[in-house]
């Protein structure tokens, strides 16, 4: 389909837990839907009716109630509200949005490209059946490695169980055009399963600076939340994101316990998830007075509850798989110019190193948790300027809005194949894109050499969004 014979591509994304600002939890494709829309496309997304670490309910149906999200259509689809209720109430969750999406997604008229993106699998699998029935083309958005990460947990051990999953994952690989990857480390994972490096898009997760902006609206509002928890002269230590197995939130609580003697330090944790309230009974049998449990938070309000931090904390289990991700709590944190306590190795330690905007600790360390947190408290002056220097980082290397631009170009050049396999012209990708260009800093673009084959954005068909500087 050469560039200009449609008014626009229009992309069916597949993701059940699809949030925007006013919803707790990442808004990723919700920032990259946005420069879609504001480069002439459109964009629709069928998501769940339940939200995932809200537990709030929205009216669904089964054929997916239509709503629009600042340019973006959304339908949502009746889905289990067992999400948090064990294992066997998230497989059911998970299989009842997977059939009630497929439902909604083969209605949906005239798309040119169909999104799916994992975890959780089950909605891959819908994307698939979408792609296929309407004779579209698929990308695959790895967010995980599933089911590596599960594996890696111990949480999926039964040997059939585990061939089983892995046969699913080559069978979705095998379908896919092309792929979506959001760490640099999952192209050589995507590799080693036979993948071509040309069908592999590095899209890493990472920010709208302008969404931690801090006014003076957000310093009173930040200022209130100090007031409300009483920690207005508190040396604030926060978590913000999700609170399941992967979190290793028993650490924080770990180093808590350290700080106790110290009656200025406290610990808040925002955000939900399975572990939530095993954590909160973990924390009253120990009698942790310095631990607050904030509960889960919009996005838009999250940029108060950043502010009102000190240093925030980043931990995940110290397992080898967990250091191939980037968090997407670890960008939020830099662009509210925060300092960043990690203890999670790999890449994103790379990444707050390179900026010098954090301190590394070994995963598990509990001791070196609480040292760091103490002694950063002792060091006002250090923890300014770290964050300073994480805000300007991430404006310059993880800016949402260079994501979006790369996100709309694979989304029509890949729409552009009409469901045949890719060809030689395949799209070689860096791994950040600036505002209105493509980085090939080495330091940054690992094997990316540039862009060829793809229709520019400021084509015909194209309404280019205003040029302003962030």
């Amino acid at each position: 389909m050469p560039d200009g014979a449609r008014s626009s591509t229009h992309t069916l994304l597949i993701h059940q837990a699809f949030t925007t600002p006013n919803d707790a939890g990442g808004t990723r494709h919700y920032e990259l839907a946005q420069r879609v829309i504001a480069n002439g496309d459109r964009f629709t997304v069928v998501a769940s009716d339940f939200g995932y670490l809200s537990a709030k309910r929205t009216a669904g149906s089964l054929t997916g109630r239509e709503e629009i999200v600042d340019g973006i259509r959304v339908l949502r689809v009746a889905t289990s509200r067992s999400m948090h209720r064990g294992i066997a109430g998230q497989l059911l969750s998970f299989l009842t949005f997977a059939a009630s999406s497929l439902i909604a997604a083969l209605r949906v008229r005239d798309v040119d490209v169909v999104l799916g993106t994992t975890p959780p699998i089950f909605q891959a699998v819908t994307a698939w059946l979408v792609a296929a029935i309407r004779r579209r083309p698929l990308i695959l958005e790895i967010r995980d490695l599933w089911p590596e990460f599960i594996i890696d947990m111990g949480k999926l051990k039964n040997p059939l169980a585990i061939a089983g999953a892995r046969r699913l994952e080559r069978f979705l690989y095998s379908h896919a055009n092309h792929f979506i990857v959001n760490s640099p480390a999952y192209i050589g994972y995507l590799q080693s399963k036979g993948v071509d490096r040309r069908r592999i898009t590095l899209i890493p997760n990472g920010v709208s600076p302008e969404m931690f902006v801090e006014d003076a609206s957000v310093t009173q509002a930040a200022q209130a939340i100090r007031a409300r928890y009483r920690l207005a002269d508190k040396f604030i230590a926060m978590y913000a994101g999700a609170m399941g197995p992967a979190n290793d939130l028993e650490l924080v609580l770990d180093a808590a316990e350290r700080l106790r003697d110290d009656q200025r330090t406290h610990i808040v944790l925002v955000g939900d998830g399975k572990m939530r309230k095993q954590l909160e009974s973990s924390a009253r049998a120990r009698s942790l007075s310095n631990v607050t449990f904030a509960g889960p938070q919009s996005k838009t309000d999250m940029r108060a509850f950043l502010h009102a931090a000190d240093v925030c904390l980043a931990t995940l289990q110290n397992i080898p798989m967990f250091r191939m991700t980037y968090p997407n709590k670890v960008f939020d944190y830099l662009a509210a110019g925060r300092p960043v306590v990690l203890a999670i190795d790999g890449v994103i330690r790379e990444v707050v190193e390179r900026a010098q905007a954090g301190v590394f600790v070994q995963p598990g360390d509990s001791r070196a948790l609480s040292d760091t947190i103490r002694e950063l408290s002792r060091d006002p002056a250090r923890c300014a300027e770290m964050g300073l220097r994480g805000r300007e980082y991430v404006r310059a290397h993880f800016n949402r809005r260079g994501h979006g631009e790369l996100f709309t170009i694979v989304l029509r050049r890949v729409g552009m194949t009409r469901g045949f396999a890719p060809s030689e012209r395949e799209t070689h990708v860096p791994h950040t894109v600036e505002p209105r260009t493509i980085s090939t800093d080495p330091d940054l673009s690992g094997k990316g050499t540039g862009i060829s084959g793809i229709p520019a954005l400021n084509s015909s068909t194209a309404r280019r969004a205003p040029s302003q500087e962030l």
